[in-house]
C-alpha cells in the first residue's frame, strides 16, 4: 500500500480530470502524481528514507497534499503540526517525534527560528521566500531526479503521527496506520454515499481529521474533486459552494455558526449541497433549523469520532436530525461502540457509561508511551474517556468528558496542559481550568488561580504569561484570582462546582 498507489491509480483512468483547485489553480490527477514524485525526489535529496518522521506546518493547499503524497511515496511518516500551536509546544512535539525535516512556509519562520536550537532537523520552506537559513524545497526539486519507484507497505506500516491533546499536560503521537486509512476511508464513502462524481470543500485545517479525513481522503480515495481554502472564511466558503457546485464538506459547530450567520447566505446558491458533516458536539434545535432552511439539499449528519479512531465513528442518518436531537448517530461501518460501566460491562439502553470503540480503523497506540496505549487500550477495545448513553435504537448520545478536555471551535484542548503553564509562574499556588460556554468558540478555557501566600499576580500579566507560552486558542478567555479552590473531604478539585460557576458567567 502507498497514497501513490491511488494517484497512480486515478491518473491512468482518468488522468485529466482536476483532482485538486486551490486559489484559482487546477491541478489534474496525471500533474498531481508527476509533482508528488519530483517532490518525493527533494526529500529524498533532503535525506528522507523509509520510516522517517517528517513535521508538515503548513496552510492548507495543494502543495500540503502533494507534499503528503510525497511523504507516503518514500514510506516515510507524515506528522502534520496545528499552526496556531506556540513555539515551546512546536518544539515538544517535534522532538517528542525525532522528526528529521520541518516542511513550513515563511509565514511561520520567526516561530520556528525561536526553537531551532532545539531541534535536530533540517528547515525546508515551501513558497518562493525562503527564510535565511532554510533550504527552498522548490529549488531541491528542479535539480533532482523524480521518485518513481513507491515504497511497498502493508496495512501494519506507519502512514502519520498526529499529536493531540488528552487528560496529560503533554499531547500524545497518535500512530496512525495504512489499514487504518483504508478501513475509514471503505467505511466513510459507504456511510456518507460518497462517489467520484462528488466535489469537495477543505476548508477547515487539513492538521485535522475532521478535514482531512472525513472529506478531503475519502474524496481523494474516489478520484473525486477537491477545492482547498488557505483557511476559513464563511464568507469565501458560501461563495466556493455556489460557484464549485460544492457537494460535501465538514465544519466543526463554530463553523456552522459562522456559515449560517454570514449575511451573504440567503444571496447564495446553496442547493448543490448533499451533505454537512459536523463534529459530535450538542447542536442546539433552533440552528440545525437554520442549517437545513439554508441548505435545502443538505444531509446534515452530526457525528462522533477522535484522533484515535481517524475519526468518524457514528453517523447521524438522514432525516434523523429533529427526531434524534442531540444523538450522534450510529456506529459507521466496521466499527463496534459500547456504553460500560467501571469494571467494563455493559450498561442497560439509557443508562451513562463511558464510550468504547472497537475496530480496523482504531490507532495501534501512542507514539513512544507504552503507559498511556496501555491505559487507553484494553481487551482489544479503544477506551474514549467520553461519558455517552445508547438508546433502545442504538443511537448514541455524548453526554460529557471522563478525560477533562475542552473542545473550542473544533480544536481539543487539555486543561492540564493549560494548568500546567499557569503552575510554571512563581506566584501561583494552585490553578484548575474548566470549560465555559462561548456564542462563537461553543467552550473555552476558563481559569481559576489561587496565589502563593503574599503574591501579586493581575489577569493581564497572567494572560500574558499564557500567551507566551500556549497557542491563542488555549490561553483562558477568562481568569478569576480566588482566595482558595473548591474540595471534597478527600482534597481532590471540585472541577464540576467551577464549571457551574463559569456556565453562570459566559466569556464575551
Amino acid at each position: 500500500m502507498n497514497l501513490t498507489d491511488i494517484l497512480a491509480h486515478h491518473a491512468a483512468h482518468f488522468g485529466g480530470e482536476v483532482a485538486l483547485e486551490h486559489e484559482g489553480v487546477e491541478t489534474t490527477w496525471s500533474q498531481l502524481l508527476e509533482g508528488t514524485r519530483r517532490t518525493a525526489g527533494a526529500l529524498r535529496e533532503l535525506g528522507v528514507s523509509r520510516g522517517d518522521v517528517v513535521a508538515v506546518l503548513l496552510h492548507n493547499s495543494d502543495r500540503f497534499l502533494e507534499i503528503m503524497h510525497a511523504i507516503s511515496h518514500l514510506g516515510a511518516v507524515f506528522m502534520p503540526l496545528n499552526w496556531r500551536l506556540a513555539g515551546p509546544e512546536l518544539s515538544y512535539i517535534v522532538q517528542d517525534a525525532t522528526a528529521r525535516v520541518m516542511i513550513s512556509e515563511a509565514e511561520f519562520g520567526p516561530t520556528l527560528d525561536a526553537i531551532r536550537s532545539d531541534l535536530e532537523c533540517t528547515y525546508v520552506a515551501v513558497g518562493a521566500t525562503v527564510p535565511e537559513g532554510w533550504t527552498g524545497l522548490d529549488e531541491v526539486a528542479a535539480g533532482a531526479q523524480a521518485e518513481h519507484a513507491a515504497a511497498v507497505l502493508e496495512h501494519g506500516d506507519l502512514l502519520r503521527l498526529m499529536y493531540t491533546s488528552g487528560t496529560t499536560s503533554r499531547p500524545k503521537g497518535v500512530m496512525l496506520t495504512y489499514g487504518n486509512l483504508l478501513a475509514k476511508c471503505s467505511a466513510h464513502v459507504v456511510e456518507y454515499r460518497m462517489t467520484h462524481d462528488a466535489v469537495g470543500l477543505a476548508c477547515g485545517p487539513l492538521y485535522h481529521v475532521g478535514t482531512l479525513d472525513m472529506t478531503t481522503t475519502n474524496l481523494m480515495y474516489l478520484g473525486a474533486r477537491v477545492h482547498v481554502q488557505r483557511r476559513f472564511d464563511a464568507g469565501r466558503v458560501l461563495e466556493a459552494i455556489e460557484r464549485q457546485r460544492i457537494t460535501h464538506l465538514w465544519l466543526a459547530p463554530a463553523m456552522v455558526r459562522a456559515v449560517v450567520d454570514d449575511p451573504a447566505i440567503g444571496q447564495r446558491d446553496l442547493r448543490s449541497v448533499a451533505m454537512i458533516i459536523d463534529g459530535g458536539e450538542k447542536m442546539p434545535l433552533p440552528l440545525i433549523e437554520r442549517v437545513l432552511e439554508a441548505f435545502p439539499n443538505a444531509w446534515f449528519a452530526d457525528g462522533y469520532g477522535l484522533t484515535e479512531t481517524m475519526s468518524g465513528d457514528t453517523c447521524l442518518d438522514k432525516g434523523r436530525e429533529r427526531h434524534k436531537l442531540g444523538s450522534v448517530g450510529r456506529p459507521v461501518l466496521h466499527t463496534e461502540i459500547r456504553v460500560v460501566d467501571e469494571a467494563g460491562q455493559d450498561v442497560p439502553a439509557g443508562e451513562r457509561g463511558e464510550i468504547i470503540i472497537r475496530g480496523p480503523k482504531t490507532c495501534v497506540g501512542y507514539w513512544r508511551n507504552e503507559a498511556a496505549t496501555a491505559e487507553s487500550f484494553r481487551d482489544g477495545w479503544f477506551h474514549s474517556g467520553d461519558l455517552g448513553m445508547l438508546d433502545e435504537d442504538g443511537y448514541l448520545f455524548v453526554l460529557d468528558r471522563l478525560k477533562d478536555v475542552i473542545v473550542s471551535g473544533g480544536e481539543n484542548i487539555a486543561s492540564s496542559e493549560v494548568e500546567r503553564v499557569i503552575y510554571e509562574h512563581p506566584a501561583v499556588r494552585e490553578v484548575a481550568v474548566v470549560a465555559g460556554p462561548h456564542e462563537r468558540w461553543i467552550e473555552v478555557p476558563v481559569a481559576y488561580v489561587a496565589l502563593v501566600e503574599g503574591g501579586e499576580l493581575s489577569i493581564d500579566q497572567l494572560r500574558e504569561h499564557c500567551r507566551s507560552q500556549l497557542a491563542g486558542f488555549k490561553v483562558p478567555k477568562q481568569f478569576h484570582i480566588v482566595d482558595e479552590l473548591p474540595r471534597n473531604p478527600s482534597g481532590k478539585i471540585l472541577k464540576r462546582q467551577l464549571r457551574e460557576q463559569a456556565q453562570a458567567e459566559p466569556a464575551a
